[in-house]
């Protein structure tokens, strides 16, 4: 297996460990469940950490296969990215959305096995994107050297990795050429720092910048993207290495038949940003990721440590 360097100082919640599986036991009859597992589902904060959004984007679907399956989901959404690679790694969680960068945390971890992956007119896969002010000088990410810029997640591929090798192709120094890095824990927060003119540009992904352009959080004619990243492999749902064989293959029995299942409407079928997808693939090989394993590689520890170092004193 790859070795991939971890980032984070993991704290370890002991108390979640020893639960483990224990938690996926027989839901209540008194609340009208039946005696199906009731699976803990974890979700990265890409809508800043709030219940109501990242929660709401995943809900439909997971409604869509717990009818299919009469499998019941607890959905929760995670203070960090690092806090749900954590959650699945010590039992809290049986089932997460996590980004490409997450995902292959975890799974060098040994904790999780790829679920589903969302489709749409065939192609699994979103991008990055460096947006700025529609008034801005700047032409080309070249451009942004001595400018201030807004991050997400450092563990997230398309408001963090991905901008980051974008940066370093264009022959910038990110640490010493940037005069400001903000760290803003989400796609959200970097995109209002933005519109809120508090930093010259934005880290985040298109999907996102779509999402708060619909919800009237952003005007579309005072942004621009000034840079697109390569393709990255859509964000995955994954599930727990400690679930028994049946269940797994329950569950992706259910992500690859939602679609076509009766009673379940196209609307229900959604994914990252809360965006309709096609359908979901639960044949997407892991060899998928292996362009942001190689992003993940260039934007090291030294570098890192670099970028926070750089935040901190900003």
């Amino acid at each position: 297996m790859r070795q991939i360097r971890t980032w984070a100082a993991f704290a370890v919640a002991a108390a979640a460990s020893a639960a483990g599986l224990a938690a996926c036991g027989p839901a209540d009859p008194e609340t009208g469940g039946s005696n199906e597992p009731s699976l803990r589902v974890i979700l990265i904060p890409a809508d800043g950490g709030t219940e109501d959004g990242t929660r709401a984007d995943y809900e439909p679907i997971f409604a869509a296969v717990g009818r299919l399956t009469q499998l019941s989901f607890d959905i929760s959404v995670g203070q960090s990215y690092n806090s749900v690679v954590e959650a699945m790694c010590t039992g809290a969680a049986e089932v997460a959305f996590m980004g490409p960068v997450t995902y292959l945390q975890a799974r060098e971890r040994g904790c999780v096995e790829l679920l589903a992956v969302g489709a749409e007119g065939g192609q699994s896969t979103y991008y990055a994107g460096i947006l700025t002010r529609a008034d801005a000088p700047f032409q080309s990410v070249a451009d942004l050297k001595g400018a201030s810029v807004a991050f997400g997640d450092v563990n997230s591929a398309s408001s963090f990795v991905f901008q980051m090798t974008m940066l370093l192709d264009a022959g910038l120094d990110p640490p010493e050429d940037l005069s400001v890095i903000r760290l803003t824990g989400s796609h959200a927060n970097s995109l209002a720092a933005l519109a809120h003119g508090q930093v010259d540009a934005a880290a985040a992904s298109l999907d996102s910048f779509e999402k708060a352009v619909a919800q009237n959080a952003l005007d579309p004619t005072a942004i621009r993207v000034l840079a697109v990243s390569d393709p990255i492999p859509y964000p995955p749902l994954v599930m727990s290495a400690r679930l028994p064989p049946d269940l797994k293959a329950r569950l992706k029995a259910g992500f690859a038949q939602a679609h076509q299942a009766e009673g379940v409407s196209p609307e229900m079928i959604r994914g990252y940003g809360g965006k309709r997808v096609d359908r979901y693939d639960t044949e997407f090989g892991p060899e998928r990721f292996d362009a942001a394993e190689a992003a993940m590689k260039r934007v090291d520890l030294a570098l890192r440590e670099a970028v926070l170092k750089k935040a901190g004193s900003s």
